[in-house]
């Protein structure tokens, strides 16, 4: 299975012949629901590292950040 970044259309790399990615991405998912104009519509993006961090410098309040003490 190949991964693409929705935003830039890059692929994400992958351990050959494996479904595990060897460069990390965000992946998003919504379901859709009442008070919006998508009710009942299931999305779901990747998102490669380069375009997730340009794509925080636009937002008006950066996230919330903490270090982790252990990585898995």
């Amino acid at each position: 299975m190949k991964l693409y970044c929705n935003c830039c259309g890059k692929q994400i790399r992958m351990k050959e012949n494996t479904q595990i990615a060897v460069e990390d991405f965000v992946v998003i998912e919504k379901s859709w629901g009442y008070f919006s104009e998508k009710d009942g519509i299931r999305q779901k993006m990747n998102i490669c590292e380069s375009c997730f961090d340009a794509w925080v410098k636009t937002f008006a309040k950066t996230p919330c950040e903490t270090e982790e003490q252990e990585l898995v």
